[in-house]
């Protein structure tokens, strides 16, 4: 039986032990996992930032190999590499036709519903966010799987998943950095790294990286930051200092912290532009005076998997990757086991590192 990382209840430890699963149904594939990187959503899933149904198996970052398919599964076979969707998107609700997909109703919920694993003493479990990646084996929809670029490693491929698809979408599509602007990323986790690269990759002129742990430097240089600061009460400040006294054209959060979000906002210049792409809890209020919003005229947004459209992005991503434009590899700090996924959580939480990656 395969083995998979499963959280009982939100607040209580990951349990790693063996699932069964069970033949895939007709629109269904069973994949042996390669790689699941390790991501913030993941750890807001364990502590109720995220609410959805447990017992669960988390992980939604991965990349494997097709086993099985469903009779009525066309495009797929055994033998093929895949990168996993996890929000594949309905197409016919309100969000979907507007073209909106990253906003569709059933992204979270409707396939997720479908796919039957219990524990070896018979508990039902839920995929965490559809695709239950933390395991050595998964039966998904057919909509969650997308073609592997091919040329690419796919353990480095399944960044491509998550990471890459909202950072690189935070910048190009919520954002749209226009070359010759300047950026400052507040996060230099997975997404910040993917978000530091994209910026770099738009021509963005200076690129500034903030984050509260001074080791995370060496890090966002390599990826594209001209500038690093640590995080502090004065960062505001520090980014208009850097910027001609001006402020940033576009700030890029990818923390979700109300206090963060208000830091970004006010390290923009007169008309800039802000884009959330950190998950918060429903607790983390951000305040506004009614002056301030007219009198800076900067724009605040939300942005969910990066506005991204996977079947149209992942090429383009993989074409940026095979170039050299894009350096996967590097955003990986620690390769890890299915074990290793607490101690994982422990460093996203002090600050330390970028993106942990469980290698099957």
């Amino acid at each position: 039986m395969p083995r998979a990382a499963i959280l009982r209840a939100p607040h209580t430890p990951l349990e790693i032990t063996d699932i069964t699963l069970p033949a895939p149904a007709p629109h269904q594939v069973r994949i042996r996992l390669t790689a699941a990187g390790v991501c913030h959503s993941d750890l807001s899933l364990t502590n109720g930032t995220m609410r959805l149904p447990t017992p669960a198996v988390l992980g939604h970052e991965g990349a494997g190999t097709v086993t099985e398919v469903g009779e009525a599964v066309t495009g797929l076979a055994p033998g093929d590499e895949v990168v996993l969707n996890w929000a594949p998107s309905c197409g016919t609700c309100h969000a979907c036709s507007l073209g909106e997909i990253w906003l569709c109703v059933d992204a979270l919920t409707g396939a997720g519903r479908l796919h039957a694993r219990t524990t070896a003493d018979g508990t039902d479990l839920h995929p965490g966010l559809n695709v239950a990646a933390f395991a050595e084996e998964t039966v998904v929809d057919a909509s969650c799987v997308l073609p592997a670029p091919p040329g690419i490693p796919l353990a480095d491929a399944a960044l491509l998943g998550c990471a890459v698809l909202t950072g690189y979408g935070a910048v190009h599509h919520s954002a749209r950095v226009r070359e010759g602007e300047t950026v400052v990323v507040y996060g230099v986790g997975g997404v910040g790294l993917a978000a530091l690269q994209a910026a770099r990759i738009a021509g963005a002129s200076q690129i500034i990286a903030v984050d509260v742990s001074p080791a995370k430097e060496e890090l966002a240089r390599a990826a594209g930051a001209t500038d690093y600061l640590v995080a502090s009460d004065t960062t505001a400040r520090e980014v208009r200092k850097l910027t001609g006294g001006h402020g940033a054209d576009v700030a890029v959060e990818c923390v979700g912290r109300a206090a963060t979000i208000r830091t970004a906002w006010e390290s923009t210049r007169r008309g800039g532009r802000t884009t959330v792409v950190g998950i918060g809890g429903k607790d983390q209020q951000v305040t506004f005076n009614a002056l301030e919003i007219f009198h800076w005229g900067r724009t605040l947004t939300g942005c969910v998997y990066g506005n991204s459209d996977p079947a149209r992005d992942l090429p383009v991503l993989a074409e940026h990757v095979r170039a050299g434009r894009l350096d996967l590899a590097s955003m990986v700090t620690e390769r890890i086991s299915l074990d290793g996924i607490p101690a994982a959580f422990d460093n996203m939480l002090a600050g330390r590192g970028g993106r942990a990656m469980v290698v099957f």
